[in-house]
């Protein structure tokens, strides 16, 4: 769901400007667009309305991130227990002209997958963003520390694709 329709309380307002803030401490050139989502009835049906959707655009096609425009898709789970929403997983998709290039799951095992993926430090900007947005909906203090953001660096430069196995447990999720 587009996340200007998502923005409805301060906490979810607040958490949105933090995530393009972050992303755009990383892409300083994107644009947010915080209704990437036409409102025609036909694209309603097909929106996820338990996520959070905000689309980055680059200013033209860019070699190095392969793509034009970058579709964040925030994925939430309401415990019917504890009714706590949590984000559990991100769903990020790099597109051009053409269509989706490329596309980077932290549900599954953190790899770029597509026809044309980013170059390496595109690539570990995007994770490291991923990590950042997960911490952000689920307000951990303790994982905003230096030494978790160094681990998460050191961790993601040396391995080139990153696997569930090869993941710690983040804030009590399995990933």
């Amino acid at each position: 769901m587009n996340a200007a329709e998502q923005a409805n309380t301060l906490e979810n307002a607040t958490k949105i400007a933090t995530v393009v803030n972050i992303f755009r401490r990383s892409f300083p050139d994107a644009t947010p667009d915080l209704k990437p989502w036409a409102t025609d009835l036909d694209t309603r049906e097909q929106v996820d309305p338990h996520s959070i959707d905000i689309g980055f655009h680059f200013p033209g096609w860019s070699r190095r991130y392969q793509c034009r425009s970058v579709l964040v898709q925030v994925r939430f789970y309401r415990d019917p227990e504890s009714k706590e929403r949590r984000a559990i997983g991100a769903e990020v998709a790099g597109f051009n002209h053409v269509g989706e290039q490329w596309r980077l799951s932290t549900v599954k095992d953190w790899c770029f997958v597509g026809a044309a993926i980013p170059e390496d430090e595109p690539q570990s900007a995007l994770k490291i963003f991923c990590r950042e947005l997960l911490t952000v909906f689920n307000h951990r203090e303790s994982d905003t520390s230096s030494v978790y953001r160094s681990s998460v660096l050191g961790h993601i430069k040396n391995q080139p694709c990153l696997r569930s196995e090869n993941m710690t447990d983040f804030q009590g999720l399995s990933i």
